[in-house]
């Protein structure tokens, strides 16, 4: 891997994981997701980007098995999809709230579990990795949680040294990261949805991680780097799910809605 550095963005971001509901088909779930309820949440003012991540349904999980780290994703904790949301100002969460009112009332109509992760502002990382024109053909989005016992400082620690590696590694042609803060349920308590999250299941970071195909992403997880990388996280991490990303939709960009979403 080599040692250069791209030009980095520090962006008030928050994600919001996402389960369908399972008294319908999943499809018609996240049918509903990319359409009318896109629509909702991307009439938000405030916002500089909105993006719909998509998740594959069978997520047995990407990353190498590693001692000691659940790699394996648990089936009845798999995520649907996440709702990365990126804000124009630390200011900018307060605009929307009549059009997060109307998002609360329609999420009963596709999800049975939301929950938002946020990190404190300039937490999040979006790293310009990709050459002008080059297009991600394939992505994985990878959620870290924190060993227990170790301390916030060392994980962002590792988690900024995991981020420097990946970005100049030259593999990639996407990464985001983010570092959460503590989860906290009043952030995202809607209605008449599920947002039990037991502090054994919650996660600490995330990484977006896109490659130009999908053969350069299956041979990024069995790569030796990866292994290493994955040893030297063991130590502060008790688990990373690795998921199979479908599709990346993007409906708000440099803080206009589109017309259509762009992949």
């Amino acid at each position: 891997m080599t040692t250069t550095q791209p030009p980095t963005k520090k962006p008030f971001a928050s994600s919001i994981l996402l389960w369908m509901r399972n008294d319908q088909p999943r499809q018609t779930g996240m049918d509903h997701w990319k359409g009318p309820h896109s629509k909702i949440i991307s009439a938000t003012p405030g916002f500089d980007e909105y993006r719909q991540i998509h998740l594959a349904e069978h997520n047995p999980g990407l990353w190498p098995t590693t001692p000691g780290v659940e790699t394996a994703i648990p089936a009845d904790r798999r995520i649907d999809g996440v709702a990365e949301v990126t804000f124009r100002s630390v200011l900018s969460p307060l605009l929307g709230r009549k059009q997060t009112a109307l998002a609360y009332k329609d999420e009963i109509n596709v999800f049975r579990r939301t929950l938002l992760y946020a990190g404190p502002p300039s937490s999040a990382r979006w790293y310009d990795v990709a050459v002008p024109g080059e297009k991600v053909g394939a992505r994985a989005l990878v959620y870290l949680r924190k060993r227990e016992g170790v301390t916030t400082g060392a994980f962002r620690k590792r988690i900024g040294s995991l981020a420097g590696s990946l970005a100049g590694s030259g593999l990639l042609r996407e990464l985001r990261t983010q570092v959460f803060m503590p989860w906290n349920e009043k952030l995202w308590d809607t209605p008449n949805v599920a947002h039990d999250n037991p502090a054994d299941q919650r996660f600490h970071a995330s990484l977006v991680l896109g490659f130009p195909d999908h053969a350069a992403r299956a041979a990024f997880f069995e790569s030796p780097e990866v292994a290493s990388l994955s040893g030297a996280l063991a130590p502060v991490v008790s688990a990373i799910h690795a998921y199979d990303v479908t599709d990346a939709l993007t409906y708000v960009k440099n803080g206009k809605e589109l017309l259509h979403y762009e992949r």
